[in-house]
């Protein structure tokens, strides 16, 4: 399948609620996104994520998915499911509440983006800067002040896509996103009342 830039795509995006678990399935596919995670790694602990293999994942999810928990934004061209933006308050992903790297840097009320999974036929057309457009309006929306990231530094080099799954510094920043932290791990936040400015 050929590479498609979004700049001519008619893209929208959508919460996932119950309703839309389908889409999600299907644009995840037979692997579950990237190797049977079925966007797990977050909401479990190391040894619960390994214990529960492909199939317990993509029932956990679905669990957490269809009990009406904010989980994350679609993107959709044509009807079809095409991008997915994990973002929700960051108290709701436990082991990102456990890490030691990403621990809190103060006591902020903030909504957390964690994972992307895009479609190999737009993989490589900007779709990742307008999930995360999209992922910010939709919390600004449910009230959120402030929306944190913890993407890979690229620095100009090639990274398998498997290791971008939590977003591209230039991307973030590219959006709007500070770096409040660079180590262990690369912390950058939005404030999301300037987003008016920033995204018109």
């Amino acid at each position: 399948m050929s590479t498609r830039s979004t700049a001519t795509l008619n893209v929208e995006f959508q919460p996932l609620t119950p309703d839309r678990w389908s889409d999600l399935e299907r644009l995840f596919g037979e692997r579950g996104a990237c190797s049977g995670c079925w966007c797990m790694f977050w909401h479990a602990t190391r040894s619960e994520f390994d214990r529960l293999g492909s199939v317990g994942r993509r029932q956990a999810f679905e669990r957490i998915v269809k009990s009406g928990q904010i989980t994350g934004v679609l993107a959709y061209s044509d009807n079809e499911p095409i991008g997915w933006c994990s973002i929700a308050p960051r108290e709701t992903f436990s082991a990102l509440e456990r890490s030691r790297s990403l621990k809190r840097i103060d006591d902020q009320a903030v909504w957390s983006i964690v994972c992307f999974f895009v479609d190999r036929s737009v993989r490589h057309g900007n779709l990742m800067i307008r999930l995360i457009e999209a992922a910010i309006r939709y919390a600004q929306s449910r009230g959120a002040k402030i929306v944190e990231a913890y993407p890979v530094e690229t620095e100009g080099h090639s990274r398998a896509s498997a290791d971008l799954y939590m977003g591209v510094a230039s991307v973030f920043r590219a959006a709007g996103f500070k770096p409040v932290k660079r180590k262990p791990r690369l912390m950058m936040r939005y404030i999301v009342e300037d987003l008016h400015s920033q995204l018109t």
